[in-house]
């Protein structure tokens, strides 16, 4: 008997993984490409600048939620 069983925790994760990417590329490109088209290059680099400054801003805050989160599992009694 294979061992192919669905792990639907595992499933979620891919999703939500999947999604996030997906958002954050359609993000791009449409928001990018929208601002090369109507403002030109100068204006594109700028929004990509300012894109990228704004995940990097929010991937410092989900950094410290999760260490937060794992200072917490850690100390917790058992």
């Amino acid at each position: 008997m294979s061992d192919n069983s669905f792990d639907p925790n595992q499933y979620r994760k891919q999703t939500i993984n999947r999604l996030i990417i997906g958002g954050i590329l359609l993000l791009f490109v449409v928001g990018v490409g929208l601002i090369l088209y109507y403002y030109g290059p100068g204006a594109a680099g700028m929004g990509t600048l300012c894109l990228i400054g704004g995940l990097l801003l929010l991937a410092i805050i989900i950094t410290i939620l999760a260490l937060m989160q794992w200072i917490v599992d850690r100390n917790r009694p058992k």
